[in-house]
């Protein structure tokens, strides 16, 4: 049986806490003062990062790394989501990075 993502998340030292939201739920735009990494587990969610015009989808499995200070907004998808997210001090993620299922 493939590895869960709250194991592989464990594996790197991260401790996941988990979240949900429905339908069409949005984030408006904000940053936080710490770095997170966030893991789809089940649905999908838009991640805008407004200063760059960047947007990145993701899908169950896929993994998105944000650094302090990196504003973003969020859109979940018509099936609702749910995610794993982990903090981490400030300047750990050397960038925002989106992690396709199965690459991390």
């Amino acid at each position: 049986m493939p590895e869960g993502l709250d194991s592989r998340l464990r594996r790197e030292g991260l401790v996941p806490g988990r979240w949900s939201n429905g339908p069409g739920d949005r984030y408006a735009a904000h940053e936080h003062a710490y770095d997170k990494v966030i893991a789809v587990e089940a649905g999908s969610i838009r991640f805008g990062l407004p200063a760059t015009g960047w947007a990145v989808d993701l899908n169950a499995g896929d993994r998105l790394d944000l650094p302090a200070g990196t504003m973003h907004d969020a859109l979940v998808g018509e099936d609702g989501v749910s995610c794993l997210e982990a903090h981490l001090p400030a300047g750990s993620l050397p960038g925002p990075a989106r992690h396709p299922s199965g690459t991390w």
